[in-house]
């Protein structure tokens, strides 16, 4: 089954140790949960640099309650035109920023000037353990630079893979200045994620701490909303994003990719993903009246 069936064994080690650990008291439940659910990887193996993409390397202090100085690792890797939209990139489990590249490198061809980070426990950046609020802290702290970076709310956008999907929707139901949102291949909560893999049975609610309830967050989402995913995808059933854009407000479109599985639609399908992105810039056009700029940046390029 490859990546994704790996995915899919972790994901269900972690729910019936969930379980398990229950009697075992609540810290030690919830380090358990943490560990097998982010899985993090402190590997950096290559750069933007590796794709030909000039980038500068920045460290973003993260502050609140248990924070304290720790700092999240990022790159900023700009677009050729200085009226580009800018995009913050939150990536999911496992993997940190340079198991992504890939992608990255394709949203900024697309257009966009890329902030992308690895949350606290990931790659270069501090700390040991992630935790769901954690990881919304970090993109937190990632989205107030990013305003630094670009101060037209018309052009900030959020982009999120797999478990940053639900980093990605925590973040746009927080904040009311995302002019777009889009979320590949993710889930509507680590509670349904038990049941589609079998273990719906289970008394999960009472000791899962570890969340992720993007279903009941999506409403919230103020900005226009793309949903990509692939029919195929063997970890996350397209069903969850079906689900969730039922869930979501308008305007908003998914993009089902046929035989696409969990990370490889922009390859499946890059034609219809860019055409879809492009839409959706259009439409956080439209909703600032005046600035058409931002889509004029993206839909010239080729991708």
């Amino acid at each position: 089954m490859g990546r994704t069936g790996a995915l899919r064994r972790a994901t269900a080690a972690a729910l019936v140790g969930a379980v398990a650990a229950a009697a075992g008291g609540c810290a030690y439940l919830d380090v358990k949960q943490r560990e097998w659910i982010f899985r993090a990887q402190r590997e950096v193996h290559a750069t933007p640099a590796d794709h030909g993409l000039r980038h500068e390397e920045l460290w973003l202090a993260v502050r609140g309650a248990g924070a304290g100085a720790e700092r999240v690792h990022a790159w900023w890797i700009p677009a050729a035109s200085a009226d580009a939209p800018a995009l913050l990139y939150l990536h999911g489990s496992r993997w940190s920023l340079s198991n992504n590249l890939f992608r990255i490198a394709r949203f900024q061809r697309m257009g966009f000037s890329v902030l992308a980070i690895d949350y606290r426990g990931f790659g270069k950046s501090d700390g040991d353990l992630p935790s769901e609020e954690q990881v919304y802290a970090d993109a937190q702290a990632a989205w107030d630079h990013l305003r630094q970076r670009e101060p037209d709310p018309a052009r900030r956008f959020v982009y999120g893979h797999s478990l940053g999907g639900a980093v990605a929707i925590d973040l746009a139901s927080k904040n009311r200045d995302v002019a777009g949102l889009i979320v590949e291949a993710t889930f509507t909560s680590m509670r349904d994620m038990a049941a589609a893999i079998g273990y719906g049975a289970l008394p999960l609610g009472a000791v899962l701490t570890q969340r992720f309830d993007s279903i009941d967050k999506v409403p919230r989402v103020g900005a226009p909303v793309l949903f990509v995913h692939g029919t195929a995808d063997r970890f996350v059933p397209a069903a969850m994003s079906e689900r969730l854009f039922a869930a979501a407000p308008e305007p908003k479109r998914l993009l089902l990719v046929e035989s696409a599985g969990h990370s490889n639609a922009t390859y499946v399908a890059f034609e219809r993903y860019v055409a879809a992105v492009r839409e959706l810039v259009a439409l956080a056009a439209e909703r600032a009246p005046g600035r058409d700029r931002t889509r004029d940046a993206v839909a010239a390029r080729p991708g």
